[in-house]
């Protein structure tokens, strides 16, 4: 049934939107890790999206995160002698993450998110008026 295909839709862009948040998050969390495991001050890290396609079919099923990826802006450095990171020169290498512009993509995930749940609601909501109509 369509409706399905409608909600599974819905579904899937709540399952990528919540990835997403969970990855702005992380990365306000970090915005002043200047120490890894892999060495180096946090990388700003970002979902990317594809859409799901059923082969068969030839039609879309949502979306899914494909990957991961870092952003490659070099990092801010800052000149704080008195660090335990900081380099011979005095500077510390801070992360690339910029606050402002993570709560700017907080709130358009967050906007997506509640378009996905208004969704899912609707069509539930058409599911349950038509099995009204068939009892009728």
């Amino acid at each position: 049934m369509q409706i399905f295909k409608a909600m599974q839709i819905s579904s899937s862009g709540l399952t990528a939107e919540r990835f997403r948040l969970d990855l702005i998050a992380n990365n306000i969390a970090n915005a002043h890790s200047t120490r890894t495991e892999d060495g180096g001050p946090y990388r700003r890290r970002s979902a990317v999206f594809a859409e799901q396609m059923d082969a068969a079919r030839r039609n879309r099923q949502g979306v899914r995160v494909v990957s991961v990826s870092e952003d490659q802006t070099p990092p801010r450095l800052v000149y704080e002698p008195g660090h335990p990171d900081a380099d011979a020169a005095g500077y510390v290498a801070y992360p690339n993450v910029n606050v402002i512009q993570e709560m700017v993509d907080m709130i358009t995930a967050t906007r997506a998110y509640e378009a996905n749940v208004t969704s899912l609601n609707a069509a539930k909501s058409m599911f349950l008026k038509a099995l009204e109509i068939g009892r009728g």
